[in-house]
C-alpha cells in the first residue's frame, strides 16, 4: 500500500496549474446519460473517484473512451442495464448521482445506497421526495433504491428540506426531461452545481436560476451531445494555497476562478496572507511570515466550504494564537485531529462540531494516518511544516481528491516521494 513521506521545513514556492474539479466532474459524467448522443468531457481530473464513475458508466452499458490528451467520451444510446451494483456505489457517494438521471431517460433505475468518505450520515432522503414529486415510484428494497416513472416525469414545485448539494444536482439532472416546469427550492449554490447546470444547457437543457437558492428547468423532449471543460477545482486550490500560507511561502496559481475562492481568500489575509488576483490566477505571498490563527465557521456556499475546514485547522496549528473551528455541515469530521496531535498539535475538541486550536511554534514528524480525503490533505500541510520525516498511511484517500500531489508539491518544492 502507498504512502507519503514529507520532509518537512522548506517554504513552497513557484506556480501551479489546477485541476478540473472533481466535484463538478462526478456528476457531470453521470449528466452524460441523459443524452443518447456522444458526450466529450475535457479538463476532468485523473482521479480515483473519476475512473470508478467512469467504470460505472461502463457497467451500465455506456461506451466510455479516454483519448490521448485524458478527454473522456461517453456515448449512452443505450444501457445494457439499469442497476448501478453496490460494489461499485459503495465507494464512492457520487455514484449515486446516475439515479436522476436514468428515471428521468428510461424511466427506471436500481441505484445501491452509496458509500463514500466516513464523515458522518449524509442520507439521500431528499433525493427520493423529490423524485416522488416528479411522479417516480420509488422503493428501497435489499440497500437499492429501485425508481420507476413508465410514464416519465413531470414537473412540479419541490423544495428541499436541507440544502443538499447533490440532491439538487440529481433532481436538476431528473428534471431536465420531465413534462413541463420544475422549480427547486432551497437548493445548494455550490459553483459546481453551477457547472453543472452549465454542461446541461450546452446539451439543449433549459434551465434559469443557477448561483441562486430557486432553480427552474423547462423539461425538454431530449438531449444532444456536445463538449464541455470542467471547472477548476477550487477545493485543490484551495489546499495549495493553504500549505503554501503554513509554510510560509509564495505561490501563485494558474487556470482558476479567483471568485469561487471567495471565503477562503478572505481566510487567509486574515491569516496574514498577500493576495492578488487576476482572470484566471490567484497569487499568496506570505513573506516568510509565520500565519496568524483564525476563526472558522463551515457553512453551505457561498460561505466557508467544509471540505476546506481540516486544511485550515493544520495551518491554524502552527499558527501565532489560539483559534476557534466550528463544524456546521458534518457530525463527524474532526477526524483529523488526533493524527494533528501525533504531529505535535494542541487541538482541544469540545464535542462533534467544535474545536479549539492553540498554535504551537513547531510541530515534529511521526507516522500519521489518513481517515477521510480532505483529513488526508491536513496531514500533509502538517508534514510539509513539521521537523524531520512524515510518513503518512493510508493515501488511497488522497488519490480520490488530489492528481498527482506529491509531483505537484515537488513542483513547488516540497521534499514529498511516494513510496511502497
Amino acid at each position: 500500500m502507498d504512502k507519503l513521506r514529507i520532509t518537512g521545513g522548506r517554504r513552497l514556492s513557484g506556480k501551479l496549474r489546477v485541476s478540473g474539479a472533481k466535484n463538478s466532474a462526478l456528476p457531470i459524467l453521470a449528466g452524460t446519460l441523459l443524452s443518447a448522443e456522444p458526450v466529450k468531457i475535457s479538463r476532468a481530473p485523473h482521479l480515483h473517484d473519476v475512473t470508478t464513475m467512469i467504470e460505472l458508466l461502463g457497467t451500465l452499458g455506456a461506451d466510455v473512451t479516454i483519448d490521448e490528451k485524458l478527454n473522456v467520451e461517453v456515448s449512452a444510446c443505450k444501457l445494457d442495464q439499469l442497476l448501478a451494483p453496490y460494489e461499485l456505489v459503495k465507494t464512492m457517494r457520487a455514484s449515486f448521482l446516475v439515479l436522476g438521471p436514468m428515471v428521468a431517460r428510461f424511466g427506471e433505475a436500481q441505484v445501491s445506497l452509496p458509500g463514500g468518505c466516513a464523515i458522518g450520515s449524509r442520507p439521500v432522503d431528499q433525493h427520493l421526495k423529490g423524485l416522488e414529486a416528479l411522479g417516480a415510484e420509488v422503493v428501497v428494497e435489499d440497500g437499492y433504491v429501485k425508481a420507476s416513472a413508465p410514464r416519465g416525469l413531470t414537473g412540479t414545485q419541490v423544495y428541499m428540506d436541507i440544502v443538499t448539494v447533490g440532491g439538487t444536482e440529481n433532481l436538476m439532472m431528473a428534471a431536465c426531461l420531465a413534462r413541463g416546469v420544475t422549480t427547486l427550492q432551497n437548493c445548494a449554490r455550490e459553483p459546481e452545481i453551477v457547472d453543472l447546470g452549465r454542461f446541461l444547457q450546452t446539451l439543449g437543457a433549459n434551465i434559469s436560476g443557477l448561483g441562486t437558492s430557486t432553480i427552474e428547468i423547462e423539461g425538454v423532449d431530449a438531449l444532444h451531445g456536445g463538449t464541455y471543460a470542467v471547472m477548476a477545482d477550487r477545493v485543490e486550490a484551495g489546499t495549495y494555497l493553504i500549505a503554501a500560507a503554513a509554510t510560509g511561502g509564495d505561490i501563485e496559481l494558474i487556470d482558476v476562478d479567483p471568485a469561487t475562492l471567495g471565503a477562503v481568500l478572505e481566510k487567509l489575509q486574515h491569516a496574514g496572507a498577500q493576495i492578488q488576483t487576476g482572470e484566471t490566477t490567484v497569487s499568496l505571498d506570505m513573506g516568510g511570515s509565520r500565519p496568524i490563527a483564525v476563526d472558522i465557521e463551515t457553512s453551505p456556499y457561498p460561505g466557508f466550504p467544509t471540505d476546506m475546514q481540516a486544511q485550515f485547522m493544520a495551518l491554524n496549528a502552527v499558527a501565532d494564537g489560539t483559534a476557534s473551528i466550528k463544524e456546521n455541515i458534518f457530525e463527524n469530521r474532526f477526524m483529523h485531529v488526533q493524527e494533528l496531535n501525533r504531529l505535535g498539535a494542541s487541538i482541544e475538541l469540545h464535542g462533534q462540531s467544535m474545536a479549539v486550536v492553540h498554535g504551537v511554534d513547531r510541530l515534529k514528524a511521526a507516522p500519521v494516518m489518513a481517515t477521510d480525503l480532505r483529513a488526508s490533505s491536513s496531514l500533509v500541510i502538517a508534514a510539509l511544516v513539521a521537523e524531520g520525516t512524515t510518513t503518512i498511511d493510508r493515501i488511497y484517500h488522497i488519490d480520490r481528491g488530489y492528481e498527482t500531489i506529491e509531483e505537484k508539491l515537488q513542483q513547488l518544492g516540497g521534499a514529498v516521494q511516494r513510496v511502497s
